[in-house]
């Protein structure tokens, strides 16, 4: 990928709706290359869509852990991702095991007792604390700490309102795409541009409204993922987590209920690459008493 395609990524990750004009005035490129790339990223699968935080409005997160048949795996996988309350969804271990995150309102809402009989185990661990995300993954990074700050958005976070029927409508087309005008919106809505510039802006101040940069890491030159589940002596948990967050490898980590404690999915270029992130920057950590490994055989659903 060249330079400044990579720079547009970094750009799009840290605003997905940071106007062509912002980002290319920060990368030093002209408003029409900024866009003209952006629609090539597009065609190739790069794009910023957005994402409804259910956290934000009271509910709770969820990681689930299923091991299942061989047969059933990538069956359970595409059911799975058409939900609107899974995401991240991951076909591992060769096609018998998925890992997804939910958000439910309560844990009568969890979809365990939906699943069909060819599961073989069934674990779901209650997020308690977040270390990282998609949006803080640092192994697109490329501008500096200058042309981060000229990028990030300049809004302090509001206590989080029910949604609205708009709301909703909003929502819905931010899902398909992050970067739809304020023009669209309101067409698609049956509102004024005015009123949904307002709502819109509203959802990112409370972060109920997320905005996500839907990519295969592979594009960037990451072509092995895995899902890690530590066992962390408790003093050690929060440092380990927060230590996680730094790394390159990382895209997601959090802290959980269960034995394995401590959760992260990660990144990387290869097999030796994984081999030396576990040995090197993992098996350092203080408190890391168990480490599990599952490579990610296929990403289902990512936002």
């Amino acid at each position: 990928m060249e330079s400044i395609d990579r720079k547009l990524v970094h750009a799009l990750q840290i605003d997905g709706r940071a106007s062509f004009a912002k980002i290319a005035g920060v990368l030093g490129v002209s408003e029409y290359t900024a866009a003209r790339r952006y629609q090539r990223l597009r065609e190739r699968g790069i794009r910023v869509r957005g994402a409804l935080n259910r956290f934000r409005l009271g509910h709770h997160a969820w990681t689930l852990r299923l091991r299942c048949t061989p047969d059933a795996g990538p069956v359970l996988a595409q059911a799975l991702a058409k939900r609107t309350d899974t995401f991240w969804v991951h076909l591992m271990s060769g096609g018998t095991e998925i890992s997804c995150l939910q958000q439910v309102e309560s844990a009568d809402e969890l979809l365990l007792d939906r699943l069909p009989r060819r599961l073989v185990d069934v674990s779901a661990h209650n997020i308690l604390r977040g270390f990282a995300s998609p949006g803080t993954w640092r192994g697109i990074a490329c501008l500096t700490e200058e042309e981060e700050a000229a990028l990030r958005p300049e809004f302090a976070l509001e206590p989080p309102t029910e949604l609205t029927p708009l709301d909703e409508q909003l929502l819905t087309t931010l899902e398909a795409d992050g970067r739809a005008g304020f023009a669209e919106l309101a067409a698609r809505a049956g509102t004024s541009e005015s009123t949904a510039r307002r709502r819109v802006e509203h959802l990112r101040r409370t972060a109920v409204l997320e905005l996500q940069l839907d990519a295969d890491p592979a594009q960037f030159g990451f072509a092995m993922q895995a899902r890690l589940w530590m066992r962390v002596q408790p003093r050690h948990l929060a440092a380990a987590g927060a230590a996680l967050a730094t790394h390159p490898e990382v895209y997601f980590a959090a802290a959980t209920t269960g034995p394995a404690n401590l959760v992260a999915s990660v990144t990387c270029r290869g097999s030796g690459d994984l081999y030396r992130y576990q040995t090197e920057c993992v098996g350092v950590l203080d408190g890391v008493v168990e480490l599990e490994t599952a490579p990610v055989l296929r990403t289902v659903k990512r936002s």
